[in-house]
C-alpha cells in the first residue's frame, strides 16, 4: 500500500529498484563488516542522475520535487541498502538552490549535476552545543575580503568522500547580536583547496553501524568572499529553511526500512516451520507484525501529506516533523518485531536483520531527537508554553 495521490511514481520506483538490484544484501553486508564506503553504489546512483534530483533543469539536474526525491531514498532503504552513504547531497542542495547567488549556482550546480563534484558533507554540530545550534563557537573572522575559520566540529559525515562542504560558523560574537539565531553564516567550502592548504584535521569516528563520520578541526581555514552562501549573519535561517525537506527525506528513509523489515519478517514467518506449521500462523507472531505494518503505512501517509505541502510552497513544519517522528518510531517497531520473528537468526549477519536494525535506530535521534520534535509539536501545534 502506497500513498502518492497526485504523482505517478511507478517509473521512478522501478528505476531505483532496478539499480539497487545490482547491489544485493551481500554487497552491503561485506561493506558493513569492514566499515567500507559504498563507492560503486554511489557512483551508479550519480551516473543515473538520482543525486541530482533536486537540482533545477537549467543547471543540468532533474528538477524534481521533494516527493520524488523522497522516493529515491525510500527505495534504496527498502531494497536493503543504506542511503545515508549519500543522502546529504539531497538534504543540503536546497541551500545552494535557494540562497546562493546566480554566479554561485552557475559555478557549482552543473558539475554537481554531472557528478563531477560531490557535496555530501554538512558541518554544523559541535560537542558543547549539541542540539543548540545557536551556541556553536567555530568562528569565521573577517580577513580582507574573505574569512579565516577556526574551530572544531563533530558529526561531520562523508567529508573524506566529498569535494565540497557546507559549513555553519559564527561571524559575530554571540554577545554582539540581539537575536539568538543571529551572527551565524553559511559557507561553501572547497575541500580540495582546504586539503592542499593543510587547514583540516580529520579524525574518523567509529559508530555502531557503517557510517562515514568525522570530527573536524578547522585550523586557519581561508575562505574567499564568494564562499558565503546567502546573507552574512543569516546562516541559521538558511539552514532552518532546509530542515522541513530534511525531515521529509529522512522520514522516507525510515519508511523504506520499515517496509524492508515487514517484508523480511513476513517472508521468514511464512517459510519457517516449527511444530509442524509456519510460525506466521501463530497470532503471537502475526498480530505484532500486522500492527507494525499498519504503523509504517500510517507514517507513509503523513510523509506524503508533508511532501505535498512542501512542493506546493505551503507551510509544512508540523507535517514534516510528524512524518519524521512517526516514520522513525514505526521503523524501529518493525525492526524489533522482525528481530523477534527471526529469533537467534536475527543476530546472524547473513540474514541482514541485525545490520538494518542498527542502521534504523539512528532515525530517532538524528538529525534531530524525537523529544525535540515533540517539544516543537507541543509548542507550535498545541500552543503549549515553551520551557527556558
Amino acid at each position: 500500500m502506497e500513498f502518492s495521490p497526485t504523482l505517478d511514481l511507478a517509473a521512478l520506483r522501478g528505476q531505483v529498484r532496478a539499480l539497487c538490484a545490482h547491489f544485493p544484501d551481500e554487497y552491503w553486508r561485506a561493506l558493513d563488516r569492514e566499515r567500507g564506503y559504498p563507492e560503486a553504489f554511489v557512483q551508479a546512483l550519480t551516473e543515473a542522475g538520482h543525486l541530482a534530483a533536486l537540482i533545477p533543469r537549467r543547471y543540468g539536474g532533474d528538477g524534481l520535487g521533494i516527493a520524488e526525491a523522497s522516493v529515491i531514498l525510500e527505495e534504496i532503504n527498502r531494497s536493503g541498502g543504506h542511503s545515508a552513504a549519500c543522502h546529504a547531497q539531497m538534504y543540503v542542495m536546497g541551500a545552494l538552490v535557494r540562497h546562493a547567488t546566480e554566479a554561485q549556482r552557475e559555478r557549482w550546480l552543473p558539475p554537481l549535476a554531472r557528478g563531477e563534484l560531490r557535496l555530501q558533507a554538512f558541518s554544523i554540530t559541535e560537542a558543547a552545543a549539541g542540539s543548540d545550534t545557536t551556541a556553536i563557537e567555530t568562528f569565521a573572522r573577517r580577513d580582507g575580503d574573505g574569512w579565516v575559520v577556526n574551530g572544531v566540529k563533530n558529526w561531520t559525515s562523508r567529508i573524506e568522500q566529498s569535494d565540497l562542504l557546507l559549513l555553519l560558523a559564527r561571524t559575530s560574537p554571540r554577545e554582539n547580536v540581539t537575536e539568538r539565531a543571529g551572527g551565524l553564516s553559511l559557507f561553501l567550502v572547497d575541500l580540495r583547496e582546504a586539503r592542499r592548504a593543510g587547514s583540516l584535521e580529520v579524525t574518523p569516528v567509529r559508530t555502531m553501524f557503517n557510517y562515514e563520520t568525522y570530527k573536524i578541526a578547522y585550523r586557519d581555514l581561508r575562505l574567499n568572499a564568494d564562499a558565503l552562501i546567502g546573507e552574512e549573519g543569516k546562516g541559521f535561517r538558511h539552514v532552518l529553511d532546509g530542515w522541513n525537506a530534511e525531515r521529509i527525506l529522512l522520514a522516507a528513509e525510515a519508511i523504506g526500512d520499515g517496509f524492508w523489515f515487514v517484508d523480511r519478517a513476513a517472508r521468514y514467518a511464512t517459510d519457517r516451520v516449527v511444530f509442524g506449521q509456519p510460525i506466521g500462523a501463530n497470532q503471537g507472531v502475526q498480530f505484532p507484525l500486522a500492527k507494525a505494518y499498519a504503523h509504517v503505512v500510517a507514517a507513509d501517509a503523513v510523509r506524503w501529506r508533508a511532501a505535498e505541502r512542501f512542493d506546493a510552497g505551503e507551510s509544512c513544519g508540523e507535517e514534516a516533523n510528524m512524518a519524521k517522528l512517526l516514520a522513525s518510531e514505526a521503523s524501529w517497531e518493525a525492526a524489533n518485531i522482525c528481530l523477534d520473528i527471526h529469533g537467534g537468526n536475527g543476530f546472524v549477519d547473513e540474514y541482514d536483520v541485525e545490520r538494518k536494525f542498527r542502521e534504523t535506530r539512528l532515525y530517532q535521534v538524528a538529525p534531530v531527537n524525537n523529544n525535540l520534535i515533540l517539544a516543537f509539536l507541543g509548542q507550535h501545534a498545541l500552543g503549549l508554553p515553551r520551557s527556558y
